[in-house]
């Protein structure tokens, strides 16, 4: 049995679906409060569900009961509800989900974590550290996953590169290469890590089939969307008065990943891809399928 926490997020659903679509059983954490469209979407794949959450170690203990495996996707940016923090949930509350694993007997636990050379002093980089930490004092087999920056995410309306207005902020000078990572390929090295024996325990870099600079990102799209785009570009002074000036727990982090969004992050996948083959969606990909729902 898997318990997947974070199941109703994006990628959650998504790693429920794939190890479904293998037969696995299923287990989907979720909160009272959740979308309960979401719930039902786990249902209908065949997912059983267990209402818990991170905060309350009690309702931990019974969602790891009978599971061998454990795949946390929890963080609080984009699924904050009320009484998240970075420090009551994506810290503390995946501190009793490693013990509730580890009083279960669970086999493997598998964390998303980000990137080594995302983020620096933000709320956010400090409960995923410190997270990693803990599982190698736990005592548990474990998968640590750092994926680079989301294409869905950081080449995307919200985080300032809005492709359909042709208008795109570009952090930085836009010439240090980014490992732009897919979620649906992330969710598939999730489940490809546990297809494999108990395995050491390890850290896993990943990125997408090759790194692009920003600069070469609004190239392809304006290929793909035929039209010039609109650039603006934050210097990385910028970034980091912003960073220095930061005070809300979420700003700072936002603050942190944009300079190292400036800063660069060139992830090589060659070891990665030998062990686990497949193509990953790139940049161009990404552009295309969007220009095409256009």
């Amino acid at each position: 049995m898997y318990l997947v926490a974070g199941a109703t997020g994006l990628l959650g659903m998504d790693i429920c679906s794939r190890l479904r679509a293998r037969g696995r059983g299923v287990r989907g954490l979720v909160r009272p409060s959740s979308d309960p469209e979401r719930v039902n979407a786990l249902i209908e794949q065949g997912a059983a569900t267990v209402t818990g959450d991170l905060r309350e170690a009690a309702s931990l203990e019974a969602a790891c009961r009978g599971a061998t495996t454990v795949i946390s996707t929890v963080n609080t940016v984009h699924s904050r509800q009320p009484g998240d923090g970075f420090e009551t949930t994506d810290s503390e509350g995946h501190a009793k989900l490693i013990q509730a694993a580890d009083n279960a007997g669970v086999k493997r636990f598998v964390f998303i974590s980000f990137s080594k050379n995302l983020g620096g002093d933000d709320p956010l980089t400090r409960a995923k550290r410190e997270t990693e930490r803990r599982l190698a004092r736990s005592g548990l087999a474990y998968t640590i996953l750092r994926p680079s920056l989301f294409m869905e995410i950081w080449l995307g309306p919200h985080t300032g590169f809005d492709y359909e207005k042709g208008q795109v902020v570009i952090f930085g000078a836009g010439t240090n290469p980014i490992s732009f990572i897919s979620q649906a390929d992330l969710a598939e090295l999730a489940v490809r890590a546990t297809d494999e024996p108990v395995p050491d325990n390890e850290t896993i870099e990943l990125g997408g089939p090759r790194a692009v600079t920003p600069a070469e990102v609004v190239g392809i799209f304006e290929a793909r969307f035929a039209r010039r785009f609109q650039v603006t570009h934050v210097p990385e002074a910028a970034l980091r008065q912003q960073l220095e000036a930061a005070t809300d727990p979420m700003a700072r982090t936002f603050a942190s990943l944009q300079l190292s969004y400036a800063r660069g992050d060139d992830i090589h996948m060659d070891r990665v891809l030998e062990r686990y083959p497949m193509r990953m969606r790139s940049v161009e990909d990404h552009a295309s399928a969007l220009a095409a729902q256009g």
